[in-house]
């Protein structure tokens, strides 16, 4: 061995060093940024799932699914005795939210393969497309009506609602709105002004079908964009109390919306429990009889027939019923926490100057949690009854392949985010 090979081969302590996973050298590339506590450094000791994206947010996405598979299945077993459905197999639901999440998965993965800059330059144009579908879903024969909503576009193997490419479009738009935007944010009617037309034409659309819990959801992923992007916080209060306003007039000038209030505050009353009260009353029977440990899997009275939409909207009063007190605090903790580690997603593309990216990831966390969050609240008697399913569990084709997209897209910036950590590019 020469003397220049001995010279170059790294000595037993620095080795040492480098497996236990030591601090670098004085001299090494050092990343301006820290994330839990751990600074990122461009080693060859830097862990494997440093380098690719968050695996703990990904199972914990895949349980919920397997999970929702399981309880779609349950709610809606009983569902071939209806009149309603006509001659349907027993496993009619259950087939359908499997391909839902088969052709969710599908999209998942070709949109993490979708760089961000590509999201960037994309976003018009998909807020213009998502635009043209809600018009297309007005058109009679062309928009499917269903219960006296005019909201889906058939394609044949499974039913599409612009509405859930809508939510995607507007936090994808509003992002970018907010970055090139962002040298005149203190500025109200350069800044703000443009972005609530486009969420007013959205709205206008949406309500139209009608559909206002999509356009409160909607309403609220732009509302938060515009709010972490840093827009001024009377501006935002101001909008805020618009929005309030506006939605209010809405339920009051709808005789519909008013009774839906009425109930929701005495679903049990003579006048509101076989109408408007219906299903929030067997909601809260069906979680009553729950208990602390619940009757176990499939032992559910109320979805016999007794609870609509047990396999969509009311899917965590079947939960409570067969799961408890147990089950519905364990979703609700796993909401919560995938909700918190997106957010960090975004805080850390944004602490890596990559505000795009971090404006998407935090407007998924807002999406995903609000609407979880207005789902839970209706099924638990807190909130008035409103149609939104509960993200990645419930009954809904769209609502699924919308909701895995977004989660493959929050997982690129985690992705990206650690190429830049590792000394990369994104």
């Amino acid at each position: 061995m020469t003397a220049a090979t001995a010279a170059s081969r790294p000595s037993l302590w620095q080795r040492m060093r480098a497996w236990a996973g030591a601090a670098p050298a004085a001299n090494a590339d050092v990343l301006p940024v820290r994330v839990g506590g751990t600074e990122y450094r461009r080693t060859a000791a830097t862990p494997a799932r440093v380098l690719g994206f968050d695996q703990a947010l990904l199972w914990v996405v895949v349980l919920l699914l397997a999970f929702s598979v399981v309880m779609v299945y349950s709610a809606s077993i009983a569902m071939p005795d209806n009149p309603r459905f006509g001659n349907i197999a027993p496993t009619h639901f259950l087939l359908r939210h499997a391909i839902a999440i088969g052709v969710g998965f599908v999209a998942a993965l070709i949109a993490f393969q979708v760089s961000m800059d590509t999201w960037e330059r994309m976003a018009p144009w998909l807020f213009v497309a998502s635009i043209v579908l809600l018009i297309a879903v007005l058109i009679p024969h062309v928009g499917t009506m269903v219960n006296g909503a005019r909201r889906w576009l058939s394609l044949g193997f499974m039913n599409f609602q612009p509405s859930e490419l809508a939510k995607f479009a507007v936090l994808i738009y509003a992002s970018d709105y907010m970055v090139r935007k962002m040298e005149v944010k203190e500025r109200f009617f350069r800044a703000v002004l443009p972005m609530a037309a486009a969420v007013a034409v959205v709205g206008a659309l949406l309500l139209a079908e009608p559909d206002m819990g999509a356009f409160m959801v909607i309403a609220v992923i732009a509302m938060g964009i515009l709010f972490l992007g840093g827009v001024n916080a009377r501006m935002f209060f101001l909008i805020a109390g618009v929005l309030v306003a506006a939605f209010a007039i809405m339920i009051a000038s709808s005789p519909w919306r008013r009774e839906r209030v009425f109930a929701y505050l005495d679903p049990f009353s003579e006048q509101h429990a076989l109408g408007k009260g219906y299903q929030l009353s067997h909601a809260l029977i069906a979680i009553g009889r729950g208990e602390i440990f619940g009757v176990g899997l499939g032992g559910s009275v109320e979805k016999l027939h007794w609870l609509p939409e047990a396999h969509t909207d009311f899917l965590l009063a079947v939960i409570g019923e067969e799961f408890g007190l147990v089950g519905v605090l364990t979703l609700i903790v796993a909401f919560l926490w995938m909700t918190r580690r997106i957010m960090h997603i975004g805080r850390q593309a944004i602490a890596l100057d990559r505000v795009f990216s971090g404006l998407v990831a935090q407007g998924v966390a807002i999406w995903v949690g609000f609407q979880a969050f207005i789902n839970m609240g209706v099924n638990l008697g807190a909130l008035p009854t409103k149609g939104l399913t509960l993200p990645l569990m419930s009954f809904g084709g769209s609502a699924i392949l919308m909701n895995l997209v977004a989660i493959a897209v929050v997982l690129r910036v985690d992705y990206e985010n650690k190429l830049l950590m590792r000394g990369g590019r994104a």
